[in-house]
């Protein structure tokens, strides 16, 4: 397992755990971020990271993508 941050860009990866404090993993979750899921990157630019989850794009900050496992 490694962190959503440091996966290639246009790789797919399927989500292992979603961790960080109880409302960062709320908030996570209900932005698509659930163990088992895809979730592929679409670009890193200025400390964000864009990614595809369930057919949406989502831009999070690298700490966030820090707290998802891949």
């Amino acid at each position: 397992m490694m962190p959503l941050s440091l996966a290639s860009v246009g790789e797919e990866n399927i989500i292992r755990k979603v961790g960080g404090r109880a409302d960062v993993k709320k908030h996570l979750e209900d932005l698509g971020f659930v163990a088992g899921g895809n979730v592929t990157i679409v670009a890193m630019m200025g400390g964000n990271v864009i990614v595809n989850i369930k057919e949406s794009r989502i831009a999070i900050s690298k700490e966030m993508a820090c707290n998802i496992m891949i």
